[in-house]
């Protein structure tokens, strides 16, 4: 097969994981007779220095132009420290989530048999989880109306969403529940606001149409309250923008760290992978940073093109290597730490 990915490193450690997810991606492509064309292009941070916008036009034309997009991750503290910037790197990535269509990120969370221990929760209680959350991207409060009133000391965030946009979302946590254990959880606030009613009667129409999945409906307060007592409970998890931008890094701890979690965000036509950390700018440079989720992201890159033996295959690589031990400083444990181009070496040679 012939792809071509678009590669938008970003900012801060973006640029060091991904040069190891493509270490990775060109050795399944030699071991698997693929080809793949990397097209580089700029955004966040790095893109406002460049040209003074976070998401430039000539980098949506080269991700609408892929096959897909392999992304690092964005942000800066010089932003992040100035409330009154006008331009910011988030908002490359809001706009590019809007412009390619992506309404759907898709966030597993599951468990390594060998950093069990490592993870924040008791054992007993993480074993077994295997979750995906399924979040709304292109709706609700992130998008609406904002702004301020009263000579700016009332501010205010509108939440809007349609019924269409619940509904494409549902279809996706359906078809992937019957795909994996058959069981769906709608989060929302339906006992307070009206957008989570509106979720909620949809999903409930829609029931009908899947009578093999076992439909659940929860609050998102006791969802957070659950996924640390159980995680393990959950099988797919569907939700709005705001609930899942805090869920799911609520979740992504259990497996014992940030750098471990990949991520997805699909529409109609094109997907963009991405580590689900930030751009942990402190780490920048250090050769320390843990590259595995884009890695990992990588795989389900594969597999999203129905590569899935390839996708296997960097999978089975980085269980290797967390069972040799071959890890950056946050899994180390007192152990030897290894740098980041070195656990990115280790696994395109194990591959």
């Amino acid at each position: 097969m012939k792809l071509n990915i678009a590669l938008l490193a970003g900012d801060g450690i973006g640029p060091e994981v991904i040069d190891q997810a493509v270490k990775v991606s060109d050795a399944i492509a030699k071991k698997f007779n693929h080809e793949i064309n990397w097209k580089p292009a700029l955004t966040g941070a790095a893109a406002i220095d460049a040209v003074g916008e976070p998401y430039p036009d000539e980098t949506h034309d080269i991700c609408v132009s892929s096959d897909a997009v392999l992304f690092g991750a964005i942000g800066h503290p010089r932003f992040d420290n100035d409330p009154s910037a006008k331009v910011r790197p988030e908002q490359g990535l809001l706009k590019m989530r809007k412009k390619l269509g992506l309404f759907a990120n898709v966030r597993p969370t599951f468990t390594f048999p060998s950093l069990l221990d490592k993870s924040p929760l008791k054992r007993e209680r993480i074993e077994g989880t295997d979750l995906v959350f399924l979040r709304e991207l292109t709706g609700g409060i992130y998008f609406g109306e904002k702004g301020r009133r009263d000579e700016g000391e009332t501010a205010f965030d509108n939440c809007v969403y349609t019924r269409d946009e619940v509904k494409r979302l549902a279809v996706k946590g359906f078809e992937l529940a019957m795909t994996r254990g058959k069981k769906l959880c709608c989060v929302d606030k339906a006992n307070v606001l009206e957008t989570s009613r509106l979720w909620r009667e949809t999903v409930q129409a829609m029931e009908k149409d899947y009578p093999e999945v076992e439909v659940s409906y929860e609050f998102v307060d006791a969802v957070a309250m659950r996924l640390v007592q159980w995680p393990n409970s959950y099988d797919v998890l569907i939700t709005e923008n705001l609930f899942g931008d805090i869920l799911t890094d609520e979740a992504s701890v259990i497996s014992g760290s940030m750098g471990l979690m990949p991520s997805a965000s699909l529409g109609s036509d094109i997907g963009l992978f991405e580590p689900i950390h930030g751009s942990y700018p402190q780490a920048t440079g250090l050769n320390i940073a843990n590259p595995m989720a884009t890695v990992l992201s990588a795989a389900m890159m594969f597999e999203n093109f129905g590569l899935q033996e390839e996708g296997k295959a960097i999978r089975d690589a980085v269980n290797n290597a967390l069972d040799k031990g071959i890890v950056t400083e946050d899994l180390a444990d007192g152990g030897k730490a290894y740098g980041t181009s070195e656990v990115g070496d280790w696994l395109a040679e194990n591959i």
